[in-house]
């Protein structure tokens, strides 16, 4: 028999989990190069401790869950950047245990005040085949792999997070509907495991692909292991409209969303252009939280003070339970 849903305490709790938000980005803002074809990931290996204080600060501005910083790392990608398949393995690992320790960090800072708090989740986070290849594709689909290749590459990375103290999977900016029949495959295979599936969108109806998102959020509305279905890595102003699609296709799915800014990336110049929508993120959270949202946070160019206002936006108007 499948445990309780690592989820559900909290939004017995608070009535909804509050995610964290853009890593990379914020990381990013801070000075730190993630130019490479790692991203984020390199810093893994040359300035772990750059990560530990992004987490730190999102839990800080009232997250009560981070993703680990796995989301562009995995085999393939590390040892295409030279390093060793042994290298590589303890690297995933470690993404795990930062975000471990800024949760115990938290959990001290905060008894250190006299304010007792549960333990933050972590999620793991699994990005696309499209991260790997560091060329925008998580935002088109457009991989001309294999499904075999799909599912390999997936797998090396997946059997490393089963076995690190995580709460669940963060399957995260899917673009294709082919990606989401493989990672539903794997997690099949894996019946101990929790995950939550979020699509990169490109209008108020479509995956990035093209397909409707109520077709592939009917995907999962009958496994167990699949906590929440929902849209992240897209403009906040379709989060609404995704939010009905992911009903149609699931409806007694909970659903995550945490939306970019709005601005777009480029390719190319590898960076992110335009100007963001304009919207109070505070009063959208609680749009996205009456629509049906229960999972709720920010994806690139959102940061603490995002999440921040979320928050409190949130409990001033009483719909998370301080």
């Amino acid at each position: 028999m499948l445990k309780l849903s690592p989820i559900d305490p909290f939004i017995e709790k608070h009535g909804m989990l509050i995610l964290d938000g853009g890593l990379a980005t914020e990381l990013d803002k801070m000075g730190y190069d993630i130019s490479t074809h790692l991203w984020s990931a390199h810093l893994l290996e040359s300035n772990p401790d750059a990560i530990r204080k992004v987490h730190l600060s999102y839990l800080k501005a009232g997250a009560n869950c981070i993703l680990s910083a796995s989301y562009q790392a995995s085999i393939s990608g590390f040892i295409s950047e030279g390093f060793s398949e042994k290298k590589a393995k303890s690297l995933i690992e470690r993404s795990v245990s930062l975000a471990n320790d800024a949760c115990d960090e938290h959990l001290e800072l905060l008894k250190d005040s006299g304010t007792q708090r549960v333990h933050p989740l972590v999620a793991a986070s699994i990005g696309p085949y499209g991260a790997y290849l560091a060329n925008g594709a998580e935002y088109n689909g457009n991989y001309n792999v294999s499904k075999s290749k799909l599912t390999s590459f997936h797998e090396s990375r997946w059997e490393i997070l089963c076995s690190s103290p995580v709460n669940l999977f963060a399957c995260e900016t899917i673009p294709s509907f082919e990606e989401a029949e493989v990672l539903l495959e794997i997690l099949c295979q894996t019946p101990e495991i929790f995950a939550w599936m979020s699509f990169s969108c490109r209008d108020k109806e479509h995956i990035s692909d093209g397909t409707l998102l109520s077709k592939c959020a009917a995907l999962f509305k009958d496994c167990d292991q699949v906590v929440a279905v929902g849209i992240n890595c897209t403009a906040p102003k379709y989060i609404s409209s995704l939010i009905e699609q992911v009903h149609l296709g699931a409806p007694n799915k909970p659903i995550v969303v945490y939306p970019n800014s709005g601005n777009i990336y480029d390719r190319e110049k590898r960076t992110w252009l335009g100007k963001a929508d304009k919207m109070n993120f505070g009063i959208a959270a609680c749009d996205w939280f009456r629509s049906g949202a229960r999972l709720i946070g920010g994806c690139c160019q959102i940061g603490p003070k995002h999440i921040q206002a979320m928050k409190e936006t949130l409990v001033s108007q009483k719909l998370y339970q301080a």
